[in-house]
């Protein structure tokens, strides 16, 4: 693969960065500095994104400081997915962030206070979980990840109240324990490929991928077993997920945005990179991947069956869908990979749209209970049409996107003869779809409580709706017309594809 030497892997990661430390400097000059840095920020990046996914596509692939950092479609499809969900995540923010009943509940100086801080950590946390996305350092790439624990947990805690404190504690506390095991599976893998690489060549992913086969079988086993419970704490893969309900719950909506829509995806790329420099030599690790994607998916959508609060319902449907994910990139081969890839961009966008609008509807109401939410549709339209494209595109309904991604997955299951993967994953998908239609129904076209429980509630500002209505878009857009983005998953795909079908 023909290398290009370039600065916009840098750009990349020190963009939203630097947006972030202007923030913390200009802590004085008001919110209209904070919220427009963020969003020009947010929007740069985005921009960086493009620019290397088209150079990506035009052939080869990107480094950085002697190959430090590399992208290659990979890794190129991830950071757009980042930058553009971040991007509408921080528009949404203006106005949410600020909502009366938090103001009134937290109090209006704590939230003015501590608005550059959220702002702030919430353009680091955009760039390191890009630059975890572009290192081509394996240890790197564990330092990348940890420091999106650190300041995803800050932003988990925003409210500073004792249940904010409580999940941001429990959600650093996990985190960082799942992670440190990800440190000894990339430590191990190190020092296995120093015997078969000179110097620093030993901790670059391009370089240590070329001699995985050549490691012995017990220490690539046991790095590769570290790096699925390190990295899969970190995706809310099952068992090992507890972290993510509290999370979501209790963390501010536009972060439950970038936690579930990005954040994840970010930690199930870290694991596919590292893990699948292994499957040619020993193709067992594909069976047990795809069956604790099985075991992931199931036990996600039959918690989210139960749930009554619609952020832990929502949290634990990405546990669920991160279960087709993992599926896909388990499977091994190019149709899977490509099904897995299409189907995390996919839940980066459906996921995205789904949380801002149950935020929307905490906007509106102060409330989040489904049993106590009921005749929304006729005060918020917009709101309601863009929850029911999002439940109807997680649930794998066409003509929305989740479909297109989630066929794809059965097909390659079914091209490995795992017919019984496939029959749980379709399963999987009927009850993600009577959660889904079921919640949305009771919401917004359910009996309300009392005509005047309903009687003050009106549709969101402009700032929130319109991300809704464009995320919306996208999930109509890329299941009519899935090409559009089939030029970067299938070069994506065949980067991560190791398995012949």
């Amino acid at each position: 693969m023909k290398e290009q030497i370039s600065i916009l892997p840098a750009l990349a990661c020190l963009i939203p960065a630097g947006a972030g430390i202007l923030i913390f400097a200009g802590g004085r000059l008001g919110a209209w500095f904070w919220k427009g840095i963020a969003v020009l920020g947010g929007l740069a990046t985005a921009v960086v994104a493009g620019l290397m996914a088209a150079k990506v596509l035009g052939g080869g692939s990107l480094t950085t400081w002697s190959n430090e950092l590399h992208v290659d479609a990979l890794s190129a499809l991830l950071v757009a997915v980042i930058a553009g969900v971040g991007s509408l995540a921080v528009i949404y923010s203006i106005r949410y962030i600020t909502l009366p009943a938090l103001l009134d509940r937290v109090g209006r100086d704590i939230i003015e206070r501590r608005l550059p801080t959220f702002y702030g950590l919430t353009m680091l946390f955009l760039g390191t979980m890009i630059w975890g996305c572009v290192t081509n350092n394996i240890i790197m790439l564990y330092v990348a990840v940890e420091a999106t624990t650190i300041a995803s947990g800050l932003l988990v805690a925003f409210y500073w109240d004792r249940n904010g404190l409580e999940a941001g504690y429990k959600y650093l506390m996990l985190l960082t324990i799942g992670i440190t095991f990800a440190l000894f599976g990339c430590v191990l893998i190190y020092a296995a490929a120093t015997a078969y690489l000179p110097g620093v060549q030993a901790l670059l992913m391009t370089e240590i991928k070329g001699v995985a086969g050549s490691i012995p079988r017990s220490t690539a086993l046991m790095a590769v077993a570290l790096l699925v419970v390190g990295f899969g704490t970190k995706a809310g893969i099952a068992p090992f997920h507890p972290w993510l309900p509290d999370a979501h719950a209790e963390a501010p909506t536009p972060m439950s945005v970038l936690l579930s829509g990005v954040m994840i995806k970010m930690a199930v790329y870290a694991l596919a990179r590292t893990v699948s420099m292994f499957l040619p030599a020993w193709p067992v690790i594909s069976i047990f991947l795809v069956a604790l994607a099985c075991f992931t998916m199931v036990l996600g959508i039959l918690m989210a069956l139960l749930q009554d609060d619609l952020k832990r319902l929502l949290a634990y449907s990405s546990v669920s869908q991160m279960g087709y994910v993992l599926m896909g990139l388990g499977i091994g081969t190019y149709l899977g990979c490509y099904g897995g890839l299409f189907h995390l961009l996919n839940h980066a966008v459906f996921k995205a749209l789904l949380f801002m609008g149950v935020g929307a509807v905490i906007y509106a109401t102060n409330g989040r209970q489904i049993s106590e939410l009921g005749g929304l549709g006729k005060k918020m339209p917009i709101t309601s049409g863009c929850f029911f494209i999002g439940a109807l595109a997680i649930s794998g309904f066409p003509p929305f996107n989740g479909f297109m991604s989630k066929i794809t997955i059965y097909l390659a299951a079914a091209e490995r003869g795992m017919w019984w993967a496939a029959t749980i994953a379709i399963v999987t998908g009927v009850l993600t779809l009577v959660t889904l239609i079921h919640t949305a129904y009771a919401v917004f076209w359910g009996e309300p409580r009392s005509e005047k429980a309903t009687a003050d509630i009106k549709e969101v500002p402009a700032s929130m709706w319109v991300p809704m209505v464009i995320l919306a878009g996208v999930c109509i857009l890329l299941g009519i017309v899935p090409q559009v983005v089939y030029p970067l998953l299938d070069k994506a795909a065949a980067a991560l594809a190791t398995l012949g079908s």
